[in-house]
Parts: structure tokens; C-alpha cells; sequence
């Protein structure tokens, strides 16, 4: 299969295919993300709490983004690589494309700041968030696309928003968290689709799969074999 471009993504917004986007954080499950058909593979800075247990008021810098960047980079090959940038900085966004590979950065920031970045040939994911009046959000994703963004994150989008803003722009607009079918797309973190957190050991919430409880299980068998003095599963003899 050809490799995703920012320009796929805009044609499937005309043709009215739904956009897949998965946030990952690490080789592996970026290829696995990216096997099982999404179209856009996202190094988040969600990092920083959900898989290295920060508070949330402790910040990823941009020399951590850039490992957790490069790393998610070997396990894509034909989906479209986002990297979120945690500053405003120009040169770290050059940084996140030159050296780690980011086919487009996420950036939270001003047109004007979104501007800058375009008008130096890096392409722009811009995130912004709902909470306000209708005519407002679509006027500032208007000015989102004026700016040069490429695709558009809305967060906390509700249905009326969502499908106005869709409908106001002619850049894909996905939605992570408070996304729904109205947008042009979803992300989600691959670890809050599979339940892979120590939450979800003795949690009751639908998801679609339970993978904490299945490496649980795992672990528990093997320190009973240790225990026990027996060989271990799927390790070589001799």
C-alpha cells in the first residue's frame, strides 16, 4: 500500500471515509497500530502521565519527544507520523521533522504561532478545544485553516460544534478526547483501547480488550513456575 500523506487524508474528508488515528508511544505498538489500519500514528506527550506515571502538571520536554518521536517512527512505515510539540518553538518543530521523522507536528497555539510554523515548511496538526459557543469555535478553526493547518484536533467537540466546525473547514477535523461520529475522524491512545494500565485490572468499563488482566495472568503463571522450579513458557532449553 502507498504510504499516507497529508493529501490522502484530505481526500478521504471529501470522499467522506472516516479517519483513523491511534496515539502511541513506543515501537511496537506502533506497528501493531498501523497492521491493524490506522491511518495516522501519533506520538502524544500524553506520555508523560499515562505510560511514565507523571502528574499531570509535570511536562515532557522536547528532548523527551523527540526519543518517544523516533521510537514511534521505526514501527511506522505507511501511516502519516504526528509529533506532538510541547513548546511554541519553531526550531524544536523543525527538530521533531528533521530528526525524528514527524510527517507533521501537533501543535496547541495561536494562528499566528501556526503561521510561522507553515510559512517554514513544517505542516501543522492544530489542536484546539471546544467549551464555548458554536459561532466562536468555528470561527477560530476557520482561522486555524487561514493559517496554514493541515488537519485539525478537536477536543471536546460535542455534536453541535463538531459537525458545524467539520462542516466549516475543508481540512480534516478529528477528535480525540469528547470526539464522536461527527467529526472527520477519531484518535485514541492505542493503551485506552486495549486497557493497558493498572486500572483496568479491576475495571468493569467496556473497552476492546482488557490487556492488563491478560498481562496479569501472564506474569502470575510465570512466578508460580519460578516459584516452583519449573521450566518457563517459551524459553529456550539448554
Amino acid at each position: 500500500m502507498d504510504p499516507v500523506a497529508i493529501r490522502t487524508l484530505q481526500e478521504m474528508k471529501r470522499q467522506g471515509r472516516k479517519i483513523v488515528g491511534v496515539v502511541a508511544w513506543d515501537t511496537p505498538m506502533a506497528a501493531i497500530a498501523e497492521r491493524a489500519g490506522a491511518d495516522l500514528v501519533s506520538a502524544g506527550d500524553s506520555v508523560g502521565v499515562n505510560l511514565w506515571g507523571r502528574a499531570e502538571d509535570e511536562p515532557v520536554s522536547i528532548a523527551e519527544m523527540l526519543i518517544v518521536c523516533k521510537a514511534v517512527r521505526r514501527g511506522v512505515k505507511r501511516a502519516l507520523l504526528s509529533c506532538d510539540l510541547p513548546s511554541g518553538s519553531l526550531d524544536d518543530a523543525r527538530r521533531l521533522v528533521e530528526e525524528a521523522g514527524a510527517d507533521i507536528v501537533k501543535v496547541y497555539g495561536s494562528p499566528k504561532m501556526i503561521a510561522t510554523m507553515t510559512s517554514a515548511g513544517i505542516p501543522v496538526f492544530a489542536e484546539f478545544h471546544g467549551g464555548r459557543p458554536v459561532a466562536e469555535l468555528v470561527a477560530e478553526a476557520r482561522r486555524l485553516e487561514e493559517a496554514g493547518a493541515a488537519l485539525l484536533d478537536f477536543r471536546h467537540s460535542g455534536p453541535d460544534a463538531g459537525a458545524a466546525v467539520a462542516k466549516a473547514v475543508s481540512i480534516p477535523v478529528l477528535g480525540g478526547l469528547g470526539g464522536g461520529p461527527w467529526l472527520d475522524g477519531r484518535m485514541r491512545m492505542a493503551h485506552a483501547a486495549i486497557g493497558y494500565a493498572a486500572s483496568w485490572l479491576d475495571s468493569q468499563a467496556e473497552t476492546y480488550a482488557n490487556v492488563a488482566r491478560i498481562s496479569y495472568q501472564a506474569l502470575n503463571e510465570y512466578v508460580a513456575d519460578v516459584r516452583a522450579g519449573r521450566q518457563l513458557k517459551g524459553q529456550r532449553r539448554g
